[in-house]
């Protein structure tokens, strides 16, 4: 399945919202089969190609993140990967979620050192 443009481009504008798409070491790269959005080289959110969002947030924080309808954690490779969530498109099909799901991506990628 290729990546959903009709959700890249509106968390193309959330980001460009947030100032962040002027900023040095933001970038977009099509990576995990959809359309990444990275800060500093770290992703921070991506259009999935499985559907919905791939999203970057504070191990920590995965529990309490996945208690939200439509939220878990992505499993790659057989394995459950706490700090990475697919969020689905129910979750995100209102510009005030999309921009709370965005933000806690870009907090998250924000904290981490550049690549």
């Amino acid at each position: 399945m290729a990546f959903d443009e009709e959700l890249a481009g509106r968390i193309r504008s959330v980001l460009a919202g947030q100032v962040l798409a002027g900023t040095a070491g933001f970038t977009e790269k099509k990576m995990f089969g959809g359309l990444a959005f990275l800060i500093g080289g770290n992703m921070a959110v991506s259009a999935s190609g499985q559907g919905g969002m791939l999203l970057r947030a504070d191990p920590e924080a995965s529990d309490e993140l996945c208690s939200h309808p439509g939220v878990e954690l992505a499993v790659m490779r057989g394995r459950p990967m706490d700090g990475w969530l697919r969020v689905s498109p129910e979750a995100v099909a209102s510009d005030d979620d999309l921009r709370r799901w965005v933000q806690v991506g870009v907090e998250y990628a924000s904290s981490l050192p550049p690549k």
